[in-house]
């Protein structure tokens, strides 16, 4: 491992909060198959990815068991579903600088692939394997608190039906369709960020978030809780 090599990973460590005792494992977490172009044999992260889809499902399933959530065991699945999908691994990803870290063939990094959603949850799963090898679950499990917290926040609506719902209250309550509305895009070409409002009568509220489908689940859950706090 080359000293720059080895400081990169030494400031990714101090931003997730916890430091390898087995370096090599969080190597092989952040090696995507493609490193080297095919003229090297390397070790990437496909069987760590495998152990930490498994991982992952663990830690989800422990959360919604858990007592205070009063998950209903019909709840349970969809909510499962949207905690341990791709999108949710590449976001946490995105939160904890996986990105600027993986090891990745010069083509695969000229086409964009730090940013691409399967790469990254991959890595990300791949990750979590990692940490709970090297500290147990209870490290895998700070990490998956600490960057799956907006998921975890709005686990009470699965991530597919934030927008239905609020489209039922919205129309129970006489106010018609919502109305989502683009206020803002910021960011890179590559990684653009755009704030979403969502009004339904007199009620609005805001989401932000890398692509405007899920600005606008987020916008949508933030008015359901709202309302639902003074209901």
């Amino acid at each position: 491992m080359t000293d720059t090599a080895s400081t990169t990973l030494g400031q990714f460590q101090s931003k997730i909060g916890y430091a390898f005792s087995n370096i090599e494992l969080l190597q092989r977490a952040l090696t995507h198959s493609s490193f080297g172009d095919g003229r090297q044999e390397v070790r990437d992260n496909e069987r760590l990815e495998f152990l930490g889809d498994r991982v992952l499902g663990l830690l989800a399933a422990r959360f919604l068991f858990d007592d205070q959530h009063r998950f209903e065991e019909g709840d349970m699945a969809p909510r499962l579903n949207a905690l341990v999908r791709k999108e949710a691994c590449a976001r946490a990803a995105k939160l904890a600088g996986v990105g600027e870290v993986l090891l990745l063939s010069k083509a695969e990094d000229r086409a964009s692939g730090r940013d691409k959603t399967s790469i990254l949850g991959d890595a990300c799963e791949a990750l979590l394997a990692a940490l709970y090898l090297d500290g147990g679950m209870e490290a895998a499990k700070a990490f998956f608190d600490r960057y799956w917290q907006d998921d975890l926040e709005n686990a009470h609506l699965s991530r597919t039906d934030a927008k239905s719902k609020l489209q039922e209250w919205a129309q129970g309550h006489g106010h018609g369709l919502p109305i989502y509305t683009l206020l803002e895009r910021t960011g890179p070409d590559h990684a653009p960020k755009f704030l979403i409002e969502v009004k339904a009568g007199s009620h609005t509220a805001q989401g932000r978030a890398h692509n405007k489908q899920e600005a606008e689940r987020l916008a949508a859950s933030s008015l359901l809780k709202t309302r639902e706090k003074h209901e």
